[in-house]
């Protein structure tokens, strides 16, 4: 009978420590999702913030292509977002915005940290910016309300305050 009762006992201790562990595991895996809920809060989606500011444009609207949202005027084109996860984001998410050449050139020398050329339309003068590493939401706003000047009717580019 002693043995049995060890062997009862060792058992009753395993069971002990097992809850022990999953309570501790439940516990810090409730402290993880507590953290990247305020984390998002203090952080807002960058497509999200990207979405307010141009759709907050007159008559702007968003269409989906290439699997990546586009912003446009009257259906031409004036934003485009583009995901880490795709070629198009080269691992870091980013929105590419109409622009001149001259104003591509003068942004990608003063800021190279911040902004590039992206793939494709870069020749046309098109300027990216990466939307990771807390972006410049001001000057962000800024090149795309620009970019919405460019592209939007006469009518409609004058009724946007600067």
């Amino acid at each position: 009978m002693p043995t049995t009762s060890r062997k009862t006992a060792a058992k009753k201790s395993i069971a002990k420590s097992s809850v022990a562990k999953k309570s501790v595991a439940r516990r810090s895996a409730g402290k993880k999702a507590a953290t990247k809920k305020s984390e998002s809060k203090r952080a807002p989606n960058a497509l999200g913030r990207l979405r307010q500011i141009c759709l907050a444009l007159p008559e702007a609207h968003e269409v989906e292509a290439w699997g990546e949202p586009t912003f446009r005027v009257r259906n031409k084109l004036f934003a485009m977002h583009s995901s880490a996860g795709t070629h198009h984001g080269r691992g870091r998410p980013g929105v590419w915005i109409a622009s001149t050449h001259v104003s591509q050139d003068m942004i990608l020398r003063a800021r190279p940290d911040r902004y590039f050329s992206p793939p494709y339309v870069g020749p046309s003068g098109w300027i990216g910016a990466w939307l990771d590493k807390n972006p410049l939401w001001g000057e962000i706003t800024e090149l795309l309300r620009d970019a919405y000047r460019l592209k939007a009717p006469k009518k409609l580019a004058d009724s946007i305050e600067d």
